[in-house]
């Protein structure tokens, strides 16, 4: 959704903009073009095959472009410690990037034969492997239903404890398998994979990505000079809630009655919500790139 993205952040001449999640830098490469000739972009992005990537990609903009190795939750000290306290805009692109989910060794794709990892940075030390082949079947079952929204939970959780009694659940194509066979036939979902939300959830746990995208939001928004704005992409309900309902609550006035000499209910407005309903992506780009079916752009603007 480059284009929207390019129309809702309003991208200026001279601006100061973050892409936090640089990814292969596509985003990053229009803003650059669109902020010219002296506007400055800072990348983040906790995959260092995406930073190695994106650094190719923009290389011609080298000298207005600073690429950091880190997660969009730091994103706070990040700025600050390039001497950066307010910005012009924000964008957050949730969710796995096409260099993630193209590499069967990262382990993302129910379709690729690989290691069961899904970390998205790889220092960290918490794979998904051992929260598949670790987590008490309680545990399991309950990370399934948080965090993919899976109706199934109980029963894929407990074919994952059934088959590792025998042996280690070590592969993707192992764990979607038994997804698959867990979830009854008549309830196979039609335009997804049925392991789809259960590699979902199990993502989600491994990157702790809803602590990390609530933080983000809350610093981000914090981070805006006025009129600046924070665009955020989600691909699937439970993000897009999130973000519809952490954007309500910034946006929500005072409740105190009219007599009261101070405000004391902390409901100050700080944004102004740009998108009552979420930006879908056209038709055109459907057909070009159907990963971005189920993308969801909503914004927000400092007030």
């Amino acid at each position: 959704m480059v284009k929207e993205v390019i129309e809702y952040l309003n991208c200026q001449p001279d601006g100061v903009y973050v892409d936090a999640t640089l990814g292969s830098g596509g985003h990053s490469l229009e803003i650059l073009k669109f902020i010219a000739p002296n506007g400055r972009l800072i990348g983040i992005d906790c995959d260092l095959d995406a930073i190695e990537t994106a650094t190719c990609r923009l290389k011609d903009f080298r000298d207005r472009v600073k690429i950091i190795h880190d997660n969009f939750k730091a994103i706070r000290n990040i700025l600050t410690n390039l001497d950066i306290y307010e910005v012009d805009g924000i964008l957050l692109d949730l969710g796995v990037s096409s260099i993630q989910l193209g590499d069967k060794e990262r382990g993302f794709s129910f379709r690729l034969e690989g290691p069961i990892d899904m970390r998205m940075d790889r220092r960290s030390v918490l794979k998904a492997f051992d929260l598949i082949n670790g987590l008490p079947i309680s545990e399991l079952e309950s990370t399934l239903w948080k965090y993919g929204e899976e109706r199934f939970a109980k029963r894929i959780a407990r074919a994952i404890a059934t088959q590792r009694k025998s042996s280690p659940i070590t592969t993707t194509i192992q764990l979607a398998d038994i997804t698959k066979t867990a979830i009854p036939s008549r309830f196979h979902p039609k335009r997804i994979h049925p392991a789809t939300k259960t590699f979902q959830a199990i993502r989600i746990a491994v990157n702790d990505e809803l602590t990390n995208l609530d933080i983000a939001i809350e610093n981000g928004v914090d981070l805006l000079k006025e009129g600046g704005r924070l665009c955020i992409i989600a691909f699937h309900s439970l993000e897009d809630r999130i973000v519809k309902q952490f954007f309500r609550s910034l946006e929500r006035v005072c409740i105190c009655p009219p007599d009261m000499p101070a405000c004391i209910c902390r409901h100050e407005p700080k944004v102004k919500v740009l998108t009552k309903k979420p930006v879908r992506p056209s038709v055109e780009e459907i057909n070009k790139n159907p990963r971005s079916r189920t993308a969801k752009l909503r914004v927000v603007e400092r007030i």
